[in-house]
């Protein structure tokens, strides 16, 4: 377990990053008042999410490599971050949805279907808690390694 300490450190400071950004997104009306522009706005977070996995990766190099990492390495410990990213995902889904952000589902059927984005079914089968669990959980492992991967050829030292 102490060989993926800094991992565990960084899996859980990613999420309460993802959760301080929907905190901020609320705060910012995009999910209700300004829920027009949530989808160009919450993809922001990518660069937020990069920063995360730079300075985590970074933070492995100087601590358990004496500042040498070769990619494999930083690849490897970017993959443990995101399995425990992809493991704490439903319940980072379920504390926004439920308590940071409770009208969300409710406002984004709404907007979709007077915008005509949707049509009312698909809008309450797609914005809904069970949904956003199934989709965070896939979106969190594919991107994490593609992150992985892209970030730790930027972080390896020899």
């Amino acid at each position: 377990m102490k060989k993926i300490a800094i991992e565990i450190k960084w899996a859980l400071l990613f999420i309460v990053v993802q959760l301080v950004w929907m905190i901020g997104e609320r705060v910012a009306g995009l999910h209700n008042e300004n829920i027009d522009k949530h989808y160009i706005v919450t993809n922001f977070f990518a660069i937020v999410a990069i920063a995360v996995y730079v300075v985590a990766l970074l933070d492995k190099r100087k601590n358990s490599y004496h500042g040498k990492m070769t990619w494999k390495q930083g690849f490897l410990s970017g993959l443990i971050i995101t399995a425990g990213v992809t493991l704490l995902t439903p319940l980072s889904q379920y504390i926004t949805s439920a308590l940071i952000t409770p009208n969300y589902f409710t406002n984004m059927i709404q907007y979709s279907v007077n915008e005509g984005k949707l049509t009312q079914e698909a809008a309450v089968a797609y914005f809904n808690m069970k949904s956003y669990i199934l989709q965070s959980s896939i979106f969190a492992p594919v991107v994490g390694v593609v992150t992985s991967a892209i970030v730790a050829i930027f972080t390896k030292k020899k």
